[in-house]
């Protein structure tokens, strides 16, 4: 009785052992999702998703990078007066659409580390944003950054709480 027991309980631990350790192995194995396929994962990006589907810019976001985006949330884009992410979607406003969303991307991989370090950066649309840390936080022009180095196979994200509008 006893042996058939400790033999029970040896092979529970040995089966535990190896489950766990092949789904660590797993998730090891796992390659990190792109910049799009992240924020969707997240579920507070619906909008931003919508827009770079719009805007077409998909597919430029899955590609190698690396890119850093300042990602607003479906709440930030919600602050924009009514109507204006529905006109914005529309493909007559295609153009604008991709400026104020190519406003919120910087070439290369630029981690919350060396963010702080910056006062600008240059966009993928050509502009400037303005980068300043106040009180230990950080602002993208107006903008509150309130999660920072979300990474992706291809870049990293920091999420912010307002759409940054290109002046």
């Amino acid at each position: 009785m006893i042996i058939k027991t400790t033999a029970r309980i040896t092979a529970l631990v040995t089966l535990s052992f190896f489950l766990a350790t092949s789904a660590l192995a797993g998730s090891y194995a796992k390659k990190k999702a792109d910049i799009v396929d992240t924020a969707v994962a997240a579920g507070d990006f619906t909008t931003l998703a919508a827009a770079l589907q719009a805007g077409g810019l998909v597919e430029t976001l899955k590609s190698e990078g690396p890119f850093t985006v300042f990602a607003p949330t479906d709440a930030a884009f919600a602050k924009l007066p009514e109507g204006t992410v529905e006109s914005l979607l529309l493909p007559e406003n295609r153009d604008k659409l991709v400026e104020i969303l190519t406003y919120h991307v910087v070439p290369g991989k630029v981690m919350a580390a060396d963010v702080v370090k910056l006062s600008s950066a240059t966009t993928a649309n050509g502009s400037d944003v303005s980068i300043r840390v106040t009180d230990q936080t950080v602002f993208v022009n107006d903008s509150t950054v309130t999660a920072t180095d979300i990474e992706a196979s291809n870049g990293v994200i920091h999420v912010v709480d307002t759409v940054i509008l290109p002046k």
